[in-house]
């Protein structure tokens, strides 16, 4: 079965054959930028639809089903409608900063796929700092959000960034402390190194209860961070309309909707990584025949497997939950998950230092 390194290979080889080195790198960058943009485009369209159907099965009740079969083409006819819509920039907003932010928080977007490990030896950059990377790029989305808000000219817009930037930066605490806590199990900030660390077992199994609070911590924590219901405070719409990109229409708009669903993707694809082994199939000590067994199944299913299971649940948050008010939301991090988190960040340290995990 063709598989994604295989593939890269292929192509590698054949670029390197046909052109000179200096080419060959050019070209190949180009196909990782389209790559990119087009993972991007599928993700928006499959992951609104996955949205809707979940809901309507959670709300017993049908969904999209008139565009296309089953309804399957109707984020596609959202997308057009997004695409003819004309864009308007209100009277008195900073019309550079009003235009400038939903391309901040695309990019920001795109630069964190660079670490990530989608299959068996296809990563785009395997950095010795990893972890850190994706941490710390992932925190300049904020910024783009903030700019929309100040620069949109409107009260609604400002108190939806401001709730905004309050609620990732406090949530960052929480998920960077469940990062750590599978940094110091695995003993390394890169990528490769934590996947290749679970290869007898994922960390959520063999790193017993402190993984275990750690796995659902980070899950709380990045619901916040993307603005999730039930943690959408800064998009409430029985309260700011739609928040801070109140006054975006058009394809502005459809940028931040979709940098929306593209981060769930991120946040999730990195909670696979951390906590089931990203590409790792199932494995469990030395067991050979069960684990070749699950050799046999392609590294990408299991990474987007482990991925889109983890969007269903954060999904079934949005569909279970009410919205909570702002200072539940503070409260919750900052005299619950904070708290928790650094008494388990310290339980985890002395298990590794005494050795107690598998």
């Amino acid at each position: 079965m063709p598989s994604l390194e295989n593939i890269a290979d292929i192509i590698h080889t054949w670029l390197n054959i046909t052109f000179n080195s200096t080419t060959a790198l050019l070209i190949e960058l180009v196909i990782v930028a389209v790559s990119a943009i087009g993972l991007f485009s599928m993700l928006g369209l499959i992951l609104i639809m996955m949205e809707r159907k979940v809901s309507a099965y959670m709300q017993v009740r049908l969904g999209p089903n008139r565009v296309g079969p089953k309804g399957m083409f109707q984020t596609v006819a959202d997308t057009l409608k997004l695409m003819v819509k004309e864009g308007m920039t209100p009277n008195g907003a900073d019309k550079f900063l009003f235009n400038l932010a939903p391309f901040i928080v695309m990019i920001v977007a795109m630069v964190i796929l660079a670490p990530l490990a989608f299959a068996k030896n296809f990563q785009l950059w395997d950095l010795n700092i990893g972890i850190l990377f994706v941490a710390s790029v992932s925190s300049v989305s904020v910024i783009g959000i903030l700019m929309a808000g100040w620069a949109s000219n409107n009260k609604y817009s400002l108190l939806g960034a401001m709730r905004s930037g309050a609620q990732i930066v406090s949530y960052e605490l929480s998920a960077g402390l469940s990062i750590i806590t599978i940094v110091i199990l695995t003993g390394s900030l890169k990528i490769s190194t934590i996947i290749q660390s679970q290869s007898d077992g994922w960390w959520i199994f063999k790193g017993h209860i402190p993984a275990l609070i750690a796995f659902v911590i980070f899950i709380i924590a990045v619901t916040a961070e993307t603005n999730r219901a039930p943690f959408d405070l800064a998009e409430a719409e029985s309260e700011l309309t739609a928040g801070f990109h109140t006054e975006y229409s058009g394809m502005k708009f459809a940028l931040f909707f979709l940098a929306e669903y593209v981060n769930i993707f991120i946040v999730c694809v990195l909670g696979a990584t951390l906590f089931l082994g990203g590409w790792m199939p199932l494995h469990f000590g030395t067991d050979t025949r069960f684990n070749e067994l699950m050799d046999y199944i392609p590294s990408s299913l299991w990474l987007f497997g482990k991925t889109f299971f983890l969007i269903f649940i954060i999904m079934w948050f949005r569909w279970t939950f009410p919205r909570l008010r702002i200072d539940q939301l503070l409260n919750l991090e900052w005299k619950y998950l904070l708290p928790i988190s650094m008494f388990n960040l310290l339980l985890t340290t002395l298990m590794a230092i005494m050795g107690w995990h598998f």
